[in-house]
C-alpha cells in the first residue's frame, strides 16, 4: 500500500504551534484511504539544503513525497528589504540575486526528491499573517520565489498545493508564519488531493 511522506519545513512540522490541536501528519493520516501511511519528515527551520538529509533517513518503501520547502530560504534575505538602494532596479536586482540562487537550490532539491516519487506534489510559500503594511510588502518579495517553485513544478508536471489560497484565512496561523491546527486541517486536505488523485503526469493547481 502507499507509504506518502512530508518533507520540507514548519509547514508540515507544526505540532511545537497548534496548541495541543492536531498538526498537520495526524490530519492527514485521519484523512487518508484505507491501508495508506505516512510519515513526517519535514524539520521546522529547514531550507532547501536540510531536503537531501530528510530524503536519505527515509524507509526504503516509501513512494509518494509532498513537499513544502523555500519559506526559511526566502525569510533568509529578508535584511534586503531593509537594505537602502539608489533606485527600484537596483532593488529588483538585489531580490533577482536572492530568487536565482534559491530557485538553483530548489531544483537540486525537487531532482532528489522526483527520483523517489515522479508524480510528488510541491506546495508554494504562503503570505502569512503580518499586519497590513508589512503585508503588502512580503507578497511582492514572495512572488518571485514562488515563481520559480511554479515553473519548476510545472516543467516537471508536477501538482502545486497553492498556499497562497489553501491558507487564506488569520485564524489559519498560529502566528505570522506557521500553520495554526485550522491551516493544518486546510493543508492536509489539500495534500489529500494532490497525493491520491490519479490524473497521470500532468501538472496542476491545487487551491
Amino acid at each position: 500500500m502507499p507509504h506518502a511522506a512530508l518533507l520540507g519545513d514548519s509547514i508540515f512540522d507544526n505540532g511545537a504551534y497548534t496548541k495541543g490541536g492536531p498538526s498537520v501528519i495526524e490530519q492527514l493520516r485521519e484523512k487518508l484511504p484505507p491501508g495508506w501511511r505516512a510519515t513526517l519528515a519535514a524539520q521546522d527551520g529547514a531550507t532547501t539544503a536540510n531536503v537531501a538529509a530528510q530524503l536519505a533517513k527515509l524507509s526504503g518503501d516509501v513512494d509518494r513525497l509532498a513537499l513544502s520547502v523555500g519559506g526559511n530560504d526566502a525569510l533568509g534575505h529578508a535584511e534586503i528589504l531593509d537594505r537602502p538602494v539608489s533606485n527600484s532596479a537596483q532593488a529588483l536586482q538585489l531580490i533577482g540575486n536572492a530568487v536565482s540562487g534559491f530557485e538553483a537550490a530548489y531544483r537540486a532539491a525537487l531532482r532528489a526528491c522526483l527520483e523517489v516519487d515522479p508524480r510528488m506534489a510541491v506546495c508554494t510559500i504562503y503570505w502569512g499573517n503580518f499586519d497590513p503594511e508589512f503585508a503588502r510588502v512580503t507578497r511582492i518579495a514572495i512572488a518571485p520565489f514562488n515563481d520559480a517553485i511554479i515553473r519548476a513544478a510545472v516543467e516537471f508536471g508536477l501538482t502545486v498545493v497553492e498556499l497562497r489560497l489553501v491558507c487564506d484565512a488569520p485564524a489559519d496561523y498560529a502566528n505570522p508564519i506557521e500553520p495554526s491546527s485550522q491551516g493544518g486541517a486546510k493543508i492536509s486536505a489539500a495534500l489529500l488531493r494532490a497525493m491520491t488523485d490519479d490524473v497521470g503526469r500532468s501538472a496542476r493547481i491545487i487551491g
